[in-house]
């Protein structure tokens, strides 16, 4: 086997709205700065559901967020307030803290739509872990696209096949949207020094071997891959340069140091990280308080 497969968990994130999470893993608990993945939907949005996310803390990531269907409204304790549609992407830089939600867009509270996309966080370099905070949109034709192959591919962060996003990573980060028509084949270089692929829909091979709907294929380092689909698939590469240092992950925190997480616990607990304008809803802190585990590496 060319690649070793990881199987998402399915999580119901309240109300509900159920993803799958295939970072962190067991196996895999980082792809190059990548150590979140959550996938939700293709799910039917129904007038009256409410899967609101409350305005919440994060420290040390970034948030990135992507939809293949659907719109989400974005609004955050900088005072950013950005509707995000398919195509776009969403580069939440929280810093030594931000705090934001993420909610059903007003103009489609009595509407029946989908929602399909994919949340990721990354860890932010250690020199940037405790930043100012920072907000950027990229709308969806700002966003380069090439084709490889047979493949259309569009960079939505870093960079690949002669195309750069301008998606404002801290890192080297690589996190591509690949479109296979039927009978499509695709060589993927090793474009950095961890790669992973995850099927959305449709059905592929990866040298050879069927990959599962909905799994994460992590590549061999420096190795090349090739894709083959039978009746189309779309895909996402992310990966890039290993993570500086390990890491802690407790709830919306991410640091190298243990007692910071310790530090934004209390700093949420006592409601001293902001606020989302104008919102006065907020998720309280987990009852099971942060105990140090092993830091992700």
């Amino acid at each position: 086997m060319t690649s070793d497969r990881l199987q998402g968990q399915q999580k119901d994130l309240g109300g509900g709205f159920v993803v799958r999470r295939l970072l962190p893993h067991a196996r895999h608990r980082s792809v190059g700065p990548f150590i979140f993945f959550d996938h939700f939907g293709p799910s039917e949005e129904l007038p009256g559901a409410n899967h609101d996310v409350r305005p919440h803390p994060h420290i040390g990531l970034a948030t990135v967020t992507y939809l293949f269907d659907g719109a989400i409204m974005h609004r955050d304790s900088l005072g950013t307030e950005q509707l995000i549609e398919p195509g776009a992407i969403n580069w939440m830089t929280a810093g030594r803290g931000i705090v934001h939600s993420e909610r059903r867009p007003e103009h489609l509270r009595d509407v029946r739509f989908v929602n399909h996309g994919l949340q990721l966080w990354t860890a932010l370099p250690l020199e940037h872990e405790e930043m100012e905070p920072a907000f950027s949109h990229t709308p969806a034709e700002a966003i380069p696209e090439v084709s490889v192959g047979d493949a259309r591919v569009r960079v939505l962060v870093g960079e690949a096949f002669g195309a750069r996003s301008p998606v404002p990573a801290l890192s080297r980060t690589l996190y591509l949207d690949v479109w296979l028509p039927a009978g499509g084949r695709m060589d993927l270089p090793a474009l950095v020094p961890q790669q992973a692929l995850y099927l959305v829909e449709g059905d592929v091979d990866v040298d050879d071997e069927a990959l599962p709907l909905h799994e994460m294929a992590v590549l061999q380092p420096g190795a090349p891959a090739r894709f083959f689909t039978h009746a189309g698939a779309r895909l996402v590469l992310v990966g890039g340069e290993p993570l500086d240092a390990p890491r802690f992950m407790w709830w919306n925190f991410v640091s190298s140091r243990g007692e910071r997480i310790v530090q934004a616990s209390a700093d949420w607990e006592a409601m001293r990280m902001g606020e989302v304008p104008g919102d006065a809803e907020f998720i309280p802190l987990p009852a099971a308080r942060f105990k140090a585990p092993e830091p992700m590496s």
